[in-house]
């Protein structure tokens, strides 16, 4: 069977990595599901030589990765903060009221759109899983429980709604029928309305070695390359992007339809298109020398690890976190190297790490047993995390963080 490109349908052949075979990174397992079979996918991704589209292939539907799904995004502060300032972004430079209406696709937990509530903004959210739609609507913001596309679009425009403000935090990457998606948004959006995603960004996944970051729900890997290709395709086009610290290096896109006058093109689109053509995103060259920096991190984490373990000292993890899942599989982590994880999340603790079997326990667990390194798994959070664990110094412990290389504070 030829793969083809989930966009321009192109055949698919040249590795962007190949991490090897590894299970769900949110497929957390009870104790009583220890001994029983786990299934585990190829997590090899592919660069599209056409448009350039980084991206897994589709092994399992996305009612089954997010129908009971555990992560829940009110869990990190500094996300709440970066939820909050776009709001406060977003109702000024659009001037949005009483009169306007917001729509968020994935909208998890409903931590972005209370704001909105709180502003009397009219708002929705779409959220495909149903345990943390449920959290939302029990916070009061209006949520259904489907997943977004073409049809979802069609229903909502057929009850008369259209959105001003569009917006998907950490979607865009998660969906697999990206064109179905792209259309939906182009339907549910008004004349004059605005969509914006935000995504972990190509170019800064490819600069600091994220390799973590590519796991089984994340079906694609974005540039502002290639979404352009897929937002003219379905008639809209990018405005602006905007370059954010989140998640290791992001971007936020904004985008309108591609009719009509609409608002101008900003200087920040020229800035980003100018650094993707800088790193050669229109040729293959710089796609394949990711993998050798990949295997570098490998290498210096497990040796790092061997050593401390032949020096009798203890590691704890923190972040029970996706990006962690993929890591520990491709290093081949477990318990001989990590005693356990911690995560603030509760409905993460008491159960164990997909594929690797580590438990989860609450970040309290670390000043009982005071490991001499805490290995820190979403870098992207390790000032947050340092400063809620500032008491291993006490007892003379030490923060490590594995990308984009070895660092030990």
């Amino acid at each position: 069977m030829t793969r083809c490109c989930r966009f321009c349908k192109a055949p698919l052949s040249m590795t962007f990595v190949d991490l090897g075979v590894s299970p769900l990174s949110n497929a957390f397992l009870k104790p009583n599901q220890l001994s029983g079979m786990e299934k585990f996918y190829p997590l090899h991704a592919f660069v599209c030589e056409e448009c350039f589209l980084v991206q897994l292939e589709e092994f399992e539907a996305p009612d089954h990765i997010f129908s009971d799904y555990v992560y829940f995004s009110s869990y990190s502060e500094s996300w709440l903060k970066h939820a909050a300032k776009y709001c406060d972004q977003m109702t000024e430079k659009l001037s949005l009221g009483a009169s306007s209406f917001v729509v968020e696709v994935a909208s998890n937990d409903g931590y972005l759109l209370k704001n909105f509530v709180q502003r009397n903004i009219p708002c929705l959210g779409i959220e495909p899983a149903e345990n943390v739609a449920n959290v939302a609507i029990e916070k009061g913001v209006p949520t259904r429980s489907v997943f977004f596309g073409k049809e979802t679009a069609l229903h909502l425009r057929a009850e008369g709604k259209a959105a001003d403000l569009l917006l998907g935090n950490n979607v865009y990457a998660h969906v697999p029928d990206i064109n179905d998606f792209t259309a939906g948004m182009k339907g549910l959006l008004a004349p004059t309305g605005v969509v914006t995603l935000e995504f972990p960004h190509l170019l800064q996944l490819i600069k600091n070695s994220q390799f973590d970051t590519i796991y089984h729900e994340h079906f694609s890997y974005l540039s502002l390359l290639a979404v352009e290709k897929i937002f003219a395709a379905h008639g809209l086009k990018v405005f602006a992007a905007e370059q954010l610290p989140t998640h290791g290096g992001s971007l936020r896109v904004y985008g309108q339809h591609a009719e009509g006058q609409g608002r101008p093109v900003e200087p920040s689109l020229e800035v980003v298109r100018g650094l993707e053509r800088e790193a050669g995103f229109g040729s293959t060259a710089a796609y394949s020398r990711f993998r050798p920096q990949v295997e570098k991190i490998k290498r210096e984490l497990l040796s790092f690890l061997i050593e401390a373990k032949a020096a009798r000292r203890s590691v704890a993890a923190y972040g029970a976190a996706a990006k962690g899942n993929t890591l520990l599989n491709f290093c081949g982590i477990r318990q001989d190297f990590v005693d356990y994880v911690v995560d603030k999340n509760p409905h993460k603790q008491g159960l164990f790490t997909p594929g690797t079997h580590i438990p989860v326990y609450s970040p309290e667990k670390i000043l009982e047993t005071k490991p001499d390194f805490v290995l820190i798994l979403p870098w992207n959070l390790k000032e947050e995390v340092a400063a809620q664990l500032q008491e291993i110094r006490s007892w003379g412990g030490n923060f490590v963080v594995p990308i984009p290389s070895l660092q030990v504070f």
